[in-house]
């Protein structure tokens, strides 16, 4: 596929064909000739294309970088009158604030929130620096943005306590299973959340992992992980995910032990067939419809439990596998290395057992001096 393909969206299209003076054959920012040129695109959108190519193995990048990527042509284009590779520092504080407010720019568009828009201006920093390192633009605009100071983290709330997390799974197993349909569907279910938590893989991970990422070393199993910006990682297995995996696989009359030579997909299709993953949108799916299943039985009960599982989704298990393994007090170091975090300040937010002890001590403290 062509690169430049990679931008004629039904939201993009209107801005093709660009005129010459805006297609930045002729940017203002173009590196000079006598700059080594790693890429041959010679107009911004084939040059985009080519960053936007560098992540097909990650469609949800994908599809996160190439919107961020068409806001930005279409804020240039139709509101600044310029190519991309002409924009100067002035322009990146001009869209920093139309990101804070369209409407002001004369322009209609979603208002983001401030974790989005500096997300965006992340991912667009992150891509001048490409065309800049490509030999294709001179220099990085975007690179000269003020540090902005950084917010306290907030501990994470998405998450299911041990508790819950329990009530889901013995929801699952109590569906009717009498029927081989009705019984295909219980086992992927039970797997799908069962695996998805024991590895707090993301639904595109899960996805995309195959039996021989499985890999046997010193007598213990890890799994092989190509995340998010392709950073690579491996997360321990232990017996419990080993057992629900045999069971899954026994199923399906599939060997239960992983192979190397076995390059099918771990979650199978829908049909069960080994030739055909499951895609994130039904993993997402699968996890929405178990927790909401599980939150209707526990609406007249507990209806605040009820409506926590109701907001739930796959990103949750993730949460919950990380906040689970702090509270059990793993050292924080091995959790960031499990979730393939950057920085242990990330992996800082699933810290709860401090928050939970003080909460006791201190109500507790409370009722002495009422009751005295």
């Amino acid at each position: 596929m062509p690169t430049d393909l990679l931008l004629l969206s039904p939201e993009s299209a209107l801005l093709l064909p660009l005129p010459p003076e805006l297609d930045g054959r002729c940017g203002t920012n173009r590196a000079p000739s006598s700059v080594p040129r790693q890429i041959a695109a010679d107009s911004d959108i084939a040059a985009i294309g080519l960053w936007l190519a560098e992540y097909r193995s990650s469609p949800h990048t994908m599809r996160s970088y190439h919107k961020e990527a068409t806001r930005l042509l279409r804020w240039a284009v139709h509101v600044r009158g310029k190519a991309v590779s002409s924009l100067t520092r002035e322009d990146v504080l001009a869209y920093e604030a139309f990101l804070e407010s369209p409407a002001a720019s004369g322009r209609e568009g979603k208002i983001l929130s401030l974790q989005s828009q500096r997300q965006a201006m992340g991912i667009l920093s992150g891509l001048f620096a490409y065309l800049v390192n490509a030999g294709y633009l001179a220099a990085n605009p975007w690179a000269l943005r003020r540090r902005k100071a950084k917010q306290r983290k907030r501990s994470v709330e998405r998450f299911l306590d041990r508790g819950l997390w329990d009530e889901v799974l013995a929801s699952v197993d109590r569906w009717p299973h009498a029927h081989q349909r009705d019984a295909q569907h219980l086992e992927r279910v039970r797997f799908v959340l069962r695996f998805l938590y024991h590895t707090a893989l993301r639904a595109a991970e899960a996805a995309n992992a195959r039996v021989n990422d499985f890999i046997l070393r010193r007598a213990r199993w890890w799994l092989q992980v190509v995340g998010k910006g392709g950073v690579e990682g491996e997360v321990p297995v232990g017996n419990a995910l080993l057992e629900d995996f045999a069971r899954y696989r026994a199923f399906h009359q599939l060997p239960p032990i992983p192979s190397p030579l076995d390059d099918g997909p771990i979650i199978l299709s829908i049909a069960g067939r080994r030739d055909h993953a499951l895609t994130p949108t039904s993993i997402y799916n699968i996890v929405k419809d178990a927790f909401a299943r599980t939150a209707e039985e526990l609406a007249a009960s507990d209806p605040a439990r009820s409506a926590r599982l109701q907001r739930a989704s796959t990103h949750w298990l993730r949460h919950s596998a990380a906040t689970h393994q702090a509270d059990a007090g793993t050292d924080l170091r091995h959790v960031q290395r499990n979730l393939r975090h950057a920085s242990i300040e990330t992996t800082a937010i699933y810290l709860h057992v401090e928050d939970d002890v003080r909460h006791q001590q201190t109500t507790a403290s409370h009722g002495a001096s009422h009751s005295g």
